[in-house]
């Protein structure tokens, strides 16, 4: 049932070597932006924010904003 999975938001548990799928889907969302990110192009996130990024510069600049606001 792959195609189930097809256009639906998944959820996941982020680590530091990888993420695991907790519910089926074929995307996440930026935590900064909201653009879609497919599963397969996830390269970015944080573990101890639990959050996706789209791009290197999107994590770079949420983790710096975190850290001001600490």
């Amino acid at each position: 049932m792959l195609i189930a999975s097809r256009n639906r938001l998944a959820r996941l548990q982020y680590g530091p070597n990888g993420f695991r799928v907790l519910e089926s889907g074929d995307h996440v969302l930026c935590a900064v932006t909201g653009a879609p990110i497919g599963l397969d192009e996830l390269r970015y996130w944080s573990v101890a924010r639990q959050e996706p990024y789209a791009t290197a510069a999107i994590s770079v600049q949420a983790a710096l904003d975190t850290a001001r606001r600490a």
